[in-house]
């Protein structure tokens, strides 16, 4: 793919090359250093460019919707890599939490969970309040140490 865009890019150069050297020297206007027209010139095709680029940018934003991330029927609730193109996803469709393991061509349910594994609106799994708060108490205790 690479390789393939090179060459599309290469391919003009080529070809404009060619028809540079064959025009006749008085044509080319081999004059000498490039002037401020020619600077002017680059410079607003750049502008218009980016002009361009801006415009599409602002139309795309405005008129296109996306699809709302977290408010659908459907969620993504974790995701972890397992292998360089593997994931195993946690998945909530409805009230049914979904282990589902994705690979180049092809999506297998891994697990269907009873009860909520996650819930969906924490950002933390369950237990990691319990976690914190023991972390926090064994760093009291440690500083209750030192002082005495």
């Amino acid at each position: 793919m690479k390789r393939l865009f090179i060459c599309a890019l290469l391919l003009p150069q080529l070809w404009l090359g060619q028809a540079w050297a064959q025009t006749p020297a008085a044509a080319r206007n081999d004059a000498g250093p490039i002037g401020p027209g020619e600077v002017l010139q680059v410079f607003v095709s750049l502008l218009l460019v980016l002009g361009l680029i801006v415009l599409v940018a602002w139309l795309m934003r405005r008129y296109v919707t996306l699809p709302a991330g977290r408010s659908g029927a459907l969620r993504m609730l974790a995701a972890i890599s397992v292998g360089q193109r593997e994931r195993v996803v946690l998945v909530q469709a409805g009230e049914t939490q979904l282990l589902i393991g994705i690979a180049p061509g092809q999506v297998r349910t891994l697990h269907v969970f009873d009860k909520p594994v996650m819930l969906a609106d924490s950002k933390q799994p369950p237990g990691a309040e319990r976690f914190a708060e023991r972390l926090a108490a064994a760093m009291g205790r440690g500083d209750k140490g030192k002082a005495q």
